[in-house]
């Protein structure tokens, strides 16, 4: 089969002008990035249609290193749902410089289920992230200035809460020191790097709902506590404007086309294991104006990415899906089983058997949110007829409508069968209406206690000092109420990234707790997770490179 890169390069594209026209998006209304890239102002959204299209989550079991398709499928969906004459658009994540050129090498999709232009996709694209860090560092930039020009005074602070933050993976910055080489050169501190996808004002992009909420949210971001135990906001500073002036394109989400000519809005990338995991609220409530029915993911398995969907971004949005489509591989499924990782491509019975209690562990979680759920597997070549009978057969004795898809090798064909499904079942069994897993007004404790005993099945949770800080700390703030957002491993229920399957009997560890009162959540850090992820001993980096003006080794 050919690469991704050689079928993106193969595939006819539309101006965007044509894409944005073919779903009723006016297209002297968007605003151009070349070609085949568009942004689409705010007030294109219209809230009533919103409320009465189709949403569609798709998340997936925990995967292995190499992933899981989720990306692949949600936009193979969308491509399956227009093949039996429905209208629907996909609402994706960007992807970050740091796994493109470290683990993935891309993060568009693959095979003949993708969006395009892929190579501007997953580069630079039309700038958001760049516009992310920016405003991000320009924040930290104003806060060393006024620290510098304070230290004398009774303005002083005592502790900074603010870090940098950059977007590529490079470990060497998770801590520094700055301000070294005389007093001329700021004040000598401890700092450190977080990768793009964790910053605060990529939460914030992806939760404000206009200019003017973006704004209130950057004015309230917390930067640090002044001597007297005040705490010091980006409104001290007297800069929310100036930061919402480098992020007025950015919030305007990105309009492009699937190897289908079908429209994909891509905004926004915080990452699940260590934010939020959605795209941008406004990137999907413009699809839902737009599609009948609109298809969008959350990031990793559904322990991580859909229990943030749900109580974070669908709480805030007042979003409710109409479905969740789970997917599963086999060699997920084996690795979960009990399967060595260098052998769950060849066939084995007996561990994808073992590996179905990860399966239902995350349909059990989905249905706690009063979810209706069903399964989609994931087709690879090294995959068996065998095997996908015996996740089909597990289904129906569960109750969970299944379906196979083989969007990487066939595009839309390859999902008219899973499109009919949803279609079935939003029309004959649709979701409840969302149930979240915890109330606003319960402690931050509680909050924990509930995600991380009801989702991941921890017996019980133990809290730093520092964390156990934070927590007096964001009550004397008074927002105890915001949602929680829990960092952790995504490879493992547990914090032990090994703990394959349903990991029984063990406990949670908080070791810090990070307020993001601009984004208006916590930031739980369970573990080793970092902040600030490294490269792989073979980085794809070394994949990459550029041809007779040709991208190569990006997928």
């Amino acid at each position: 089969m050919k690469t991704d890169i050689e079928i993106a390069r193969e595939t006819s594209l539309k101006k965007i002008e044509d894409i944005a026209n073919n779903v009723g998006i006016p297209s002297d209304e968007i605003n151009n990035y070349g070609k085949y890239i568009a942004k689409l102002p705010l007030s294109l959204i219209d809230e009533e249609k919103v409320k009465k299209s189709n949403l569609i989550l798709v998340t997936a079991i925990t995967p292995t290193k190499a992933g899981i398709g989720k990306t692949t499928v949600s936009i193979g969906l969308s491509l399956g749902l227009n093949k039996i004459g429905k209208k629907a658009i996909v609402a994706l994540r960007e992807p970050s410089l740091g796994p493109c050129f470290g683990m993935k090498g891309g993060a568009a999709g693959g095979g003949y289920s993708q969006v395009l232009p892929m190579e501007n996709i997953n580069l630079h694209f039309t700038g958001d992230f760049h516009a992310i860090t920016s405003a991000h560092n320009m924040i930290t930039a104003l806060l060393d200035n006024y620290i510098y020009h304070n230290r004398k005074t009774g303005l002083a602070l005592k502790e900074v809460k603010w870090k940098r933050v950059l977007d590529v993976n490079d470990r060497s910055l998770r801590n520094i020191v700055t301000g070294l080489g005389g007093s001329a050169n700021g004040l000598p501190a401890e700092s450190g790097f977080d990768i793009t996808p964790a910053s605060e004002i990529m939460a914030i992009l992806c939760l404000a709902t206009d200019l003017d909420d973006l704004k209130r949210r950057v004015g309230n971001i917390l930067l640090g506590y002044t001597y007297e135990d005040k705490p010091l906001t980006v409104n001290d500073l007297g800069i929310a404007g100036a930061i919402t002036v480098l992020l007025k394109d950015a919030i305007q989400p990105n309009l492009v086309q699937t190897t289908e000519n079908t429209p994909a809005i891509v905004h926004g990338g915080p990452f699940a294991n260590i934010a939020h995991g959605c795209n941008s609220l406004v990137a999907t409530k413009m699809a839902l104006s737009y599609g009948d029915y609109v298809i969008t993911e959350a990031g990793f398995g559904a322990d991580l990415g859909a229990e943030k969907f749900y109580d974070i971004k669908c709480r805030k949005a007042g979003l409710s899906p109409k479905l969740t489509v789970i997917i599963a591989t086999a060699q997920s499924l084996k690795l979960h089983g009990g399967v060595p990782e260098d052998k769950i491509k060849e066939q084995n019975i007996e561990g994808l058997k073992n590996g179905l209690q990860n399966l239902d562990k995350h349909i059990e979680n989905i249905r706690r949110f009063g979810q209706n759920v069903i399964v989609t597997f994931n087709r690879f070549a090294s995959d068996t007829d065998e095997e996908i009978a015996l996740v089909a057969e597990h289904c129906r004795e569960i109750g969970v409508g299944f379906c196979m898809n083989n969007v990487f090798a066939e595009g839309g064909k390859g999902a008219e069968e899973l499109a009919r499904l949803v279609v079935d079942t939003i029309e004959n069994s649709p979701s409840e209406p969302l149930k979240f897993i915890y109330d606003n007004e319960d402690s931050v404790r509680t909050k924990i206690d509930k995600v991380t005993k009801q989702i991941y099945g921890a017996k019980d949770v133990a809290y730093s000092i520092i964390a156990l800080k934070k927590i007096k700390q964001i009550e004397s703030l008074g927002i105890s109420h915001y949602p929680i957002c829990i960092a952790k491993t995504q490879y493992s229920f547990s914090a032990d990234p090994k703990a394959y399957g349903v990991a029984k009997d063990f406990d949670l560890n908080v070791r810090d707790i990070i307020i993001n009162n601009g984004a208006e959540m916590i930031v739980v850090i369970m573990g080793d997770i970092m902040r600030m992820p490294g490269l792989p001993k073979d980085p794809h980096a070394r994949n990459i490179d550029i041809v007779n003006g040709n991208i190569e080794g990006l997928s």
